[in-house]
């Protein structure tokens, strides 16, 4: 199957922008390792390109087997966001706020000058989010290294979220089964369920008419931590696709200049 001219040289643009643009990325040398072999893997059946070779000369299989390696760092790049100190509680785009059903509860705490035990209880969320998060890696490795060459077409003339929608069709369900008890021992770790009773038991009389009986907080963290992480590769996979400051290679302007 052939992409139209001008849809072609777009697509090896966007390839070739993700991989500068994760490649800025500052990485832990730990999960760096562990991509680079992923590289390997899902890149080991395509040929070097020449040197001398030129956007319009890609086939299609090496557009693909780029686009998986470029997916694998801009995953990495997310996990790297997220997976330490204030990855969630300093990004306020995916802060993990008090549950709905505690609203009320925070509004009381507020207003009575005791804020300072509601932003407790919301930093032991976050900080369990931000243990979790890193179990992503080698799960989202697998979902990339498994994409055909259907899937990755659809990626290519998606819209903006399309491999995000593809990691998430892919991995959403398997990856809040696999951090569901990851988030149990981080909540434990960071005392998650001491800030929640010391939170109740410092509400007073705003704690009374709360029904927290169906509230289960391991399950709320697990959501938000895979919403979050999503959220966050969706916003950088659009960011490369509409962005052309981030287009400044030397190859990157001449392909959109033949547009």
């Amino acid at each position: 199957m052939k992409f139209s001219t001008k849809r072609y040289l777009w697509n090896q643009a966007l390839v070739v922008t993700l991989a500068a643009g994760c490649l800025t990325a500052n990485s832990h040398a730990d999960w760096r390792e562990l991509f680079q072999k992923a590289e390997k893997t899902v890149t080991g059946a395509v040929g070097d390109t020449p040197s001398n070779a030129v956007l319009g000369e890609l086939t299609n299989t090496e557009i693909i087997e780029g686009l998986k390696a470029a997916l694998i760092k801009g995953t990495n790049t997310a996990i790297e966001s997220l997976g330490r100190q204030d990855g969630f509680l300093g990004n306020p785009a995916v802060r993990i706020p008090l549950p709905e059903k505690l609203e009320s509860l925070e509004k009381g705490l507020r207003a009575i000058g005791k804020g300072d035990v509601a932003d407790d209880f919301i930093a032991s969320m976050n900080r369990a989010a931000e243990q979790a998060v890193p179990l992503a890696t080698d799960l989202f490795v697998g979902a990339i290294s498994g994409m055909s060459l259907t899937d990755a077409q659809d990626i290519l003339t998606g819209p903006d979220n399309a491999a995000t929608q593809y990691l998430q069709t892919h991995s959403g369900d398997r990856l809040r089964e696999l951090m569901s008890p990851i988030v149990q021992q981080a909540t434990d770790k960071v005392g998650v369920t001491k800030a929640y009773k010391d939170m109740f038991a410092k509400a007073g009389m705003f704690s009374q008419a709360i029904d927290i009986s169906s509230l289960d907080l391991d399950a709320y963290v697990t959501e938000q931590a895979t919403n979050g992480l999503f959220q966050l590769i969706a916003a950088e996979e659009k960011r490369i696709r509409e962005n052309p400051v981030a287009r400044t290679t030397d190859i990157l302007k001449k392909v959109f200049a033949r547009q």
